[in-house]
């Protein structure tokens, strides 16, 4: 059935990454009229950064047989009128990655409905997986809000809560929060068409923020607490990757454990070095990493690496 013979209300998608494909999907299958979707430009990825590759959303709504819209600029001419055109019913947004002017906030005749991956107004910014994660978080959550001019602020329309599995890395996290947000979006859409929604103000006083990651939020401290470091691990998953230096030589950290035994030695110090994995001192305790990968190489188990790229015990990493 194509987009147009669907059933009202008209839905305008915006989305870029994996995060927000189930709930484009999500919308889709319920039979709704999702009247376009609006992406990232195609980027330049692998090593030679050449070749161009479309962003997920894209790739989705090109198989649903969905327009999709990816300009420069929200600002850029036409773009504005084009969404105007639509008239939309509802702006559905999941981790869209721009900030929406106030103009094109404005444009639905219901709402600007958000799918956030937390349980606002905690963990409002671009990162609130991994910040539950580091933090050492026992739940979190989705929340679907009405959008407004702020980041993130905006009404609660409907929140549910998971618990944050034990081990569970941000990767593994996400995919669940994504099929969570997806199944509230489509909930959102039809209690909104039912006027069953009563939007709730968002109390600014319990807010905390989840800053963008970069690169460097991957560096392993050896001298934080072991447990805070395991959880780095498991947070940085996929991206950027936890990560410290033997020498010169930068090694990353795709799995670790906490150790039992008590350790004196100072923090970063190799503390064996098998096919069970690196053991390395912190702060408080030991930490057993036992997946890693080298520069321009693959992730393989601690003993494989270890066999081509040999750790001494006693050695300082950081």
């Amino acid at each position: 059935m194509a987009s147009s013979e669907k059933k009202a209300p008209k839905i305008v998608f915006m989305g870029t990454p994996e995060f927000a494909v189930p709930s484009l999907k999500a919308l889709f299958n319920a039979g709704f009229c999702v009247a376009a979707v609006v992406t990232a430009q195609d980027k330049p990825k692998g090593r030679n950064r050449k070749k161009l590759f479309p962003p997920p959303v894209k790739e989705a709504a090109i198989d649903l047989g969905l327009e999709v819209l990816a300009p420069a600029s929200l600002k850029e001419p036409g773009f504005f009128e084009t969404l105007a055109q639509i008239a939309p019913d509802f702006l559905a947004v999941a981790a869209f990655g721009r900030i929406l002017p106030p103009e094109i906030l404005a444009l639905p005749k219901l709402f600007c409905l958000n799918v956030h991956p937390s349980l606002l107004p905690l963990y409002r910014g671009p990162a609130p997986i991994q910040h539950a994660i580091l933090n050492g978080d026992a739940a979190t959550g989705v929340t679907i809000m009405a959008m407004d001019k702020g980041v993130d602020t905006g009404d609660i329309l409907l929140q549910e809560q998971t618990p944050i599995e034990e081990g569970e890395t941000a990767a593994e996290l996400e995919e669940r929060l994504a099929r969570m947000g997806a199944r509230l979006l489509v909930q959102a859409v039809n209690k909104t068409l039912a006027k069953e929604i009563v939007p709730v103000a968002q109390d600014g006083s319990l807010a905390s923020f989840a800053p963008l990651l970069a690169k460097e939020s991957g560096r392993v401290e050896w001298a934080k607490p072991a447990r805070q470091i395991e959880r780095l691990v498991r947070a940085m998953t996929p991206w950027p990757g936890a990560f410290t230096f033997f020498e010169s030589r930068r090694i990353k950290i795709h799995t670790a454990a906490l150790w039992p035994e008590k350790t004196g030695a100072p923090p970063g110090t190799v503390l064996a070095a098998s096919n069970r994995g690196l053991l390395v001192a912190t702060g408080d305790g030991a930490l057993n990493c036992t997946d890693l990968q080298g520069e321009a190489a693959r992730k393989m188990p601690a003993g494989d690496f270890l066999r081509g790229n040999p750790i001494p015990v006693g050695s300082l990493l950081g």
